[in-house]
């Protein structure tokens, strides 16, 4: 896979050196051999380095490479299997919205993902991962289905915002989100949401009321795309990357703000760098914590929820963040 970003130009460089010798096949000779071995672990090094001490900017970057994972690849790689339900019994179907039950481990949950599109076919079908109030509809279906049945939630988000569209005005896009804000702190069953790529506003926050919230590595969770504030600030979307620096959306500026639970660390350079082992770090952790929130009282759930986004936005000693190992 490409380094395709700006600041992996130096790597790109070393990658591009690398393929020029193994293309060599049988014909490397023993000082190519050594230069294999020296590129490859320089590169190594090197993507070590830059991916420790990415910016914020850098992190909104590879939030959205076009190749990192979305819900459904998790879903293929994590669950044993997955059975997807549609529509809000009131206008349509959404497939910015992908849920339904699904087994990890041995748990039964009620999956909520954002899922975007890799072709332009795809994207179009999914409307770039931004839901429709009827996804919302279908969420907040599928969230009284699963506490009726006692199954834990767990929720992917990956999504810039909700569709800002007329139409979805028009079918209350605003009251869809706030139906699901006010029913997920009630809930009487364990919610875990994780970021995996873009958190966006409402959009994001409207499957994100959880008990504990994790994020990946180098994922965003922010009040509104970096762009979008910028133009509000300095009348200028070209001041993106100063914006994303001073609302501080990335998981290790919002750990210790007491905004997630943790950090899931991601393979080196990125998680479209290696599917499998996100997903087992990913499902590792979702395990984790679905079998910490089921043995509470559910009067004790409730509190402890009630009280995480009560204390939100009180400012007090902050503590330096660590990523959490994987077990895997």
């Amino acid at each position: 896979m490409a380094y395709d970003l700006e600041f992996e130009k130096p790597l790109a460089e070393l990658e591009k050196k690398i393929s020029t010798l193994q293309r060599k096949g049988d014909r490397l000779k023993a000082d190519d051999l050594v230069q294999l071995q020296e590129a490859e672990r320089e590169l190594r090094q090197k993507t070590e380095e830059i991916y420790k001490n990415l910016t914020t900017w850098q992190t909104v970057l590879v939030a959205r490479h076009k190749d990192r994972p979305y819900a459904a690849d998790y879903i293929r790689l994590i669950c044993d299997d997955f059975f997807e339900l549609h529509g809000d019994r009131s206008f349509g179907d959404d497939h910015a919205i992908m849920a339904g039950p699904a087994s990890i481990g041995k748990q039964t949950v009620m999956l909520v993902c954002h899922q975007k599109g890799r072709d332009m076919k795809e994207k179009q079908f999914r409307n770039l991962g931004m839901p429709h109030p009827e996804g919302y509809r279908k969420a907040h279906r599928l969230m009284e289905q699963a506490e009726k049945f006692r199954m834990p939630i767990v929720s992917l988000i990956d999504a810039s915002g909700a569709s800002p569209g007329l139409v979805d005005e028009e079918r209350g896009q605003a009251e869809a989100i706030a139906a699901t804000l006010y029913l997920m702190p009630r809930l009487q069953v364990p919610i875990i949401a994780t970021v995996i790529g873009e958190g966006g506003s409402g959009g994001a926050l409207a499957i994100g009321v959880a008990d504990r919230v994790l994020m990946l590595e180098h994922s965003i969770y922010m009040v509104a795309a970096p762009e979008a504030a910028a133009s509000i600030m300095w009348r200028d979307s070209a001041h993106a990357s100063h914006a994303a620096t001073a609302m501080r959306i990335s998981a290790r500026e919002l750990l210790p703000l007491g905004l997630i639970d943790e950090i899931l660390p991601e393979p080196v350079g990125g998680a479209h760098r290696n599917y499998q082992q996100m997903a087992t770090t990913l499902k590792e952790a979702l395990e984790r914590h679905l079998e910490e929130t089921k043995s509470l009282p559910i009067e004790t759930l409730l509190d402890q929820r009630y009280q995480k986004f009560r204390n939100m936005g009180k400012y007090g000693s902050i503590k330096e963040p660590e990523l959490v190992s994987s077990k895997a």
